[in-house]
């Protein structure tokens, strides 16, 4: 059997995922960027400066935590949709997760989907809480579901139930 290295565990060690207590505090930014790449657009997005790449260009991605109100704004505009938006203070027993979305046909909001892991493994159903899909995000939805609180590190992905007309 593979052994799963793409984890939550192996992601918490880099500067762009918040700590424990900011997770359970409120909506925040999860960045599971880990390529020193010539790459900032999640910085110049974000309107309070809660992303931080810095000089060189090729750093990664690191959050300044109390900054981030969990916007959403870096999501679409990540070209390696390594940008998530974890809330777990959604309901007593579910969190949501803010995705990136680039498939079509999109979900619909209330559709139950599959949401599956970093590697495409299914690991629970999710009800699909909202869909945005603005021209400006450059045919990047983002879509948000709502899993149990348990889930909330590791789902990444969606996959649709429906059956084909």
């Amino acid at each position: 059997m593979k052994k799963k290295i793409f984890t939550q565990d192996y992601y918490k060690n880099f500067p762009g995922y918040p700590s424990k207590e900011r997770l359970a505090k409120a909506r925040v930014v999860v960045i599971e960027c880990v390529q020193d790449i010539p790459c900032n657009p999640c910085e110049t997005i974000c309107p309070r400066k809660a992303i931080v790449v810095g000089k060189p260009i090729t750093n990664l991605p690191r959050l300044i935590e109390e900054n981030c109100t969990g916007c959403g704004r870096c999501i679409p505009i990540c070209p390696g949709l390594a940008v998530f938006v974890v809330n777990n203070n959604y309901n007593d027993k579910e969190s949501t997760i803010s995705l990136p979305y680039e498939f079509l046909p999109l979900p619909e909001k209330g559709e139950e989907v599959i949401a599956l892991n970093r590697e495409g493994e299914k690991v629970c159903r999710a009800k699909v809480i909202s869909v945005l899909d603005p021209e400006k995000n450059n045919r990047t939805a983002v879509i948000t579901i709502a899993v149990p609180k348990e889930y909330s590190g590791e789902v990444r992905g969606i996959r649709l139930i429906r059956k084909n007309p």
